[in-house]
């Protein structure tokens, strides 16, 4: 009876790591690891408490208006790992929910492991894409069941020279990279 005990708490306890594990990377619509709609600024330190959070802070209203740089806060695993970079909707404002992160490292992913190495086919499959706008460097994919965008370099499409040409979806390669991946939540 007591080996049956044991054997039963050592499964419950390795479900539990297991799907903390899990969560602690996870991407959803207004989800990000740990980070939610809900959270602020100065949750930031109790959340990546292990890892090391770089606060790259605005001038904000003492600045100049029309260039006023957004605060930025870059988490970094032990050993220098970039993580995430996360941008808050209200600048020097430690109550300030989030409004945009950018993810470096491929463990967050979406349950269909949608991460920052996955190719545009992987994209494509797993997703709703709604709309591709396109700057002189990059296209941006917009994809609503995430709220998130997606950029791909231009080399990526085999487009070397620098235009405004309108990009579509059939014109992507399925195995164009990503260059970035930003969840929005607002």
């Amino acid at each position: 009876m007591r080996k049956l005990f044991k054997i039963v708490f050592i499964l419950c306890v390795s479900v539990v790591l297991v799907q903390c594990g899990k969560d602690k990377y996870t991407v959803a619509k207004g989800k990000v690891g740990q980070i939610t709609t809900k959270t602020t600024i100065k949750d930031l330190d109790k959340i990546f408490a292990n890892d090391s959070v770089v606060k790259i802070l605005s001038e904000g209203a003492k600045g100049n208006f029309y260039f006023q740089d957004d605060d930025v806060y870059e988490v970094y695993e032990k050993g220098g790992k970039h993580l995430l970079t996360i941008i808050p909707k209200e600048q020097l404002d430690s109550t300030s929910t989030i409004k945009s992160i950018e993810i470096f490292d491929n463990r967050f992913k979406t349950e269909t492991g949608l991460n920052i190495f996955s190719t545009f086919n992987e994209v494509d499959a797993n997703n709703v894409i709604s709309n591709i706008e396109t700057s002189p460097f990059s296209a941006t994919i917009f994809i609503d069941d995430l709220n998130a965008t997606i950029s791909i370099d231009k080399e990526e499409l085999g487009l070397r020279d620098i235009n405004m040409k309108k990009v579509s979806k059939e014109q992507i390669p399925d195995l164009a990279k990503m260059k970035s991946f930003i969840v929005w939540f607002e």
